[in-house]
């Protein structure tokens, strides 16, 4: 009887398990996306360039810092430096 009560305790917990599981996987996105963007979708798992790619707005951001963004996942280096 002890073991019927320990296997149905444990199909509980999967359940609550799966269920905790399922829910936080929908509404995990990466940090670095912006609202609106569906990370699912994209394959390479890589944001937008610029600003209002963003999760959050850096301080300050320039020609050059927009440049870089706009290279990545390049290796080379932008033309305006």
């Amino acid at each position: 009887m002890a073991l019927l009560k320990l296997a149905a305790a444990g199909a509980a917990a999967y359940v609550i398990y799966r269920a905790a599981k399922s829910q936080q996987s929908q509404t995990a996105t990466p940090a670095a996306f912006a609202k609106g963007e569906d990370a699912d979708e994209n394959f390479a798992k890589v944001r937008s360039a610029g600003t209002e790619g963003m999760h959050s707005d850096p301080k300050e951001w320039d020609k050059v810092d927009q440049a870089a963004d706009e290279s990545f996942p390049a290796s080379d280096p932008p033309a305006t430096y």
